[in-house]
C-alpha cells in the first residue's frame, strides 16, 4: 500500500485509539506484523501542546517510520497549525480525525461531529493539506447517523482536496461501536475514489480480514479494539493472507515474554507511577481469555510497583505452564 512517498510493508494498519496507541503499543504492534501504526489523537489547541500528555503522545523516539500522527479539532486554521507543529516534531504522515464518536470530542465539534457540516469538512481538509508537505490522510465514519450517511460525498471531497488515503470505519457516529460494520459502504467508497482506502470495523480474525478485503476491495485493513491484548493478531493475519493457513497463536512462554516486554516499555516510557497504572488495562486485555484471569486482574490492580507487577505476572504464567504445559486447552480457557 502506498501513502504519498511511503510504501508500507503490508496491508495491516493499527487504528489510532486514545489511551492505547502510545509509543510502546505502536512499536509492539509493528514488531508483531503491523505495517503502520497511527498515534493517539493530538489536540489542535495550541495551549495544550506543551502539556505532559500531549508531549508524550508526540514522542516517537526510536519508532520505525513512517511516523503517522493523528490531529483532532474543528477549526481549519488551528488544524493547519497543528499539522505544521507535528511535522516539525517528526510526523511523516498527518491523519485527520473525523471518526471519533466520543461525546467529549463531538461536543466540541470535532471527530465524527464534523460530518454534519460538509462545508467545514472541506475547509479543514484543504487547510491541512495546504499547510504541510507530507501526506495527509483522513479517518472518518459513514455519517453522523443512519439517516444522514454521507461517506461518498466526504470521500470525494477528500480526494479533491489532496488527501492521500482514507480509512473508513463502517459505522455512523450514532452507532458508536454497536451493530455490524457496513462493509458495503466501504466498498462503494473504494469504487468511487482513486486514492487508497482502508477498511475499519469488526476485523478481529485472519478470516475476517481476508473476507473484508475481498468484499470491499480495500487496499488495507485497519484494526483497533481486536488488537488490545492480541498484538500478535497482525502476524496471524499476514500469515493467513500469504499462505491461506492459520498461524497458531503464541504459546504461554511467548505470551509471557510479550507481556513482560510491553510492561518494560511502559515503565520506561511513563515512569513507575503512571506506568504501573497504565499497564493494568493492558494486562487485563492480555489474560481475559485465560484461566484465573479475573482474580489475577484484581490482584494486579492493587500493585503500584514495577517489581511487584513483574513478580505477579511471572507467578501467574509460571502457574499456567505448570498446570497446562505450553498451551491452555481451549475448553479450560473458556
Amino acid at each position: 500500500m502506498q501513502i504519498g512517498p511511503y510504501t508500507l510493508p503490508n496491508r495491516l494498519i493499527v487504528a489510532p485509539m486514545a489511551g492505547v496507541t502510545d509509543r510502546p503499543f505502536r512499536m509492539l504492534c509493528k514488531r508483531l506484523g503491523a505495517g503502520l501504526a497511527v498515534s493517539e489523537m493530538v489536540t489542535s489547541i495550541p495551549g495544550l501542546w506543551k502539556t505532559d500528555k500531549t508531549v508524550r503522545r508526540g514522542n516517537h523516539e526510536g519508532e520505525p517510520g513512517p511516523i503517522a500522527v493523528q490531529i483532532a479539532g474543528g477549526e481549519p486554521g488551528m488544524m493547519a497549525e497543528a499539522a505544521r507543529y507535528n511535522v516539525s516534531r517528526g510526523a511523516q504522515i498527518i491523519d485527520i480525525n473525523m471518526g471519533c464518536p466520543a461525546k467529549k470530542v463531538c461536543n466540541v465539534a470535532a471527530g465524527s461531529a464534523l460530518l454534519k457540516d460538509e462545508a467545514l469538512v472541506g475547509s479543514i481538509l484543504r487547510a491541512v493539506v495546504d499547510a504541510v508537505d507530507v501526506p495527509v490522510t483522513l479517518k472518518f465514519r459513514t455519517g453522523w447517523c443512519p439517516d444522514s450517511r454521507n461517506a461518498l460525498t466526504i470521500a470525494r471531497m477528500a480526494e479533491d482536496a489532496g488527501i492521500a488515503a482514507l480509512a473508513l470505519h463502517g459505522r455512523t457516529r450514532s452507532d458508536a461501536y454497536r451493530g455490524a460494520a457496513e462493509y458495503d459502504t466501504i466498498r462503494q467508497v473504494k469504487q468511487a475514489v482513486r486514492i487508497p482506502v482502508s477498511a475499519n470495523g469488526d476485523i478481529d480474525s485472519p478470516q475476517k480480514a481476508r473476507e473484508v478485503l475481498q468484499h470491499t476491495g480495500a487496499d488495507a485493513v485497519m484494526i483497533g479494539r481486536a488488537a488490545q491484548g492480541r498484538p500478535w493478531l497482525f502476524r496471524e493475519i499476514q500469515h493467513f493472507l500469504d499462505h491461506g493457513r492459520l498461524l497458531p497463536g503464541p504459546d504461554l512462554a511467548e505470551m509471557q515474554d510479550i507481556v513482560r516486554g510491553h510492561l518494560t516499555d511502559l515503565y520506561d516510557f511513563y515512569g513507575e507511577y503512571s506506568g504501573c497504572r497504565i499497564a493494568r488495562k493492558h494486562i487485563g486485555w492480555y489474560v481475559r481469555d485465560l484461566p484465573g484471569a479475573e482474580p489475577f486482574r484484581q490482584a494486579m490492580n492493587q500493585l503500584d510497583s514495577t517489581a511487584a507487577q513483574f513478580a505477579t505476572v511471572d507467578g501467574y504464567f509460571d502457574h499456567l505452564m505448570r498446570e497446562f504445559g505450553d498451551r491452555v486447552p481451549l475448553a479450560v480457557a473458556a
